[in-house]
């Protein structure tokens, strides 16, 4: 607790690993709170969960209460899922999906994911998961990051179609993105158009937390 309360003053760091994959991954106690981080961003808690909960907010907890089955592509240490089931009290199926084992240890350890009863983690590409599953969907969260960068397959529109193939009729797309360059801002404006002749609703949110950009799709058929 001792470590908590200086955390107020100055950020205290508990752990330091190298995930699967070669990223820096740390665990610290800052303003009260624990967060995860890589070595340039916020992966979990913190300010990535603020940022997706105003993108959960704008669909409508009320909403989401009544979903059946959700999707989370890249769990990270779990932020997301701790705001449904938490926040919003969200009952039903989670799946998440996270390609690096050693972080699912880490938000297990130190965030007690693997607690959370209605929650299914997959370790898998994403990719593959997608192309796999035959389940559907009402709502799939994207919040996949190398650091800060955001791989390519994820604006691609093989993988955009796949997604809105697996959501149910009137489900939710939140896709979190991170603008660092005018190339991020032109790339998400290609996203964004890619939906044009889409039988769907695009919503964007811009600039939260002064470099992401949620993204909110609504598939009406």
């Amino acid at each position: 607790m001792l470590k908590k309360w200086l955390s107020y003053i100055v950020p205290i760091n508990i752990l330091k690993k190298k995930s699967a994959f070669g990223q820096s991954l740390e665990i610290t106690w800052n303003n009260g709170e624990l967060v995860l981080d890589s070595a340039n961003t916020n992966y979990s808690y913190g300010s990535l969960q603020r940022i997706l909960r105003k993108g959960l907010k704008k669909i409508g907890f009320q909403k989401i209460q009544s979903m059946q089955h959700i999707l989370v592509l890249g769990v990270a240490g779990g932020s997301v899922i701790k705001t449904l089931v938490n926040e919003i009290q969200f009952e039903q199926k989670i799946t998440g999906v996270d390609i690096d084992a050693t972080v699912i240890e880490i938000a297990n350890e130190y965030f007690k994911l693997n607690t959370i009863t209605n929650l299914e983690i997959i370790i898998d590409n994403a990719f593959e998961f997608v192309l796999k599953t035959k389940e559907k969907y009402d709502l799939i969260i994207i919040d996949i990051f190398q650091d800060t960068t955001m791989p390519n397959f994820l604006f691609e529109t093989f993988f955009i179609d796949r997604v809105l193939f697996l959501l149910n009729k009137h489900g939710f797309l939140l896709f979190n993105t991170m603008c660092l360059t005018e190339n991020d801002n032109l790339r998400n404006e290609n996203y964004v158009a890619v939906f044009d002749n889409k039988k769907v609703v695009v919503t964007t949110i811009p600039r939260i937390e002064s470099h992401n950009e949620l993204i909110i799709v609504e598939k009406i058929n």
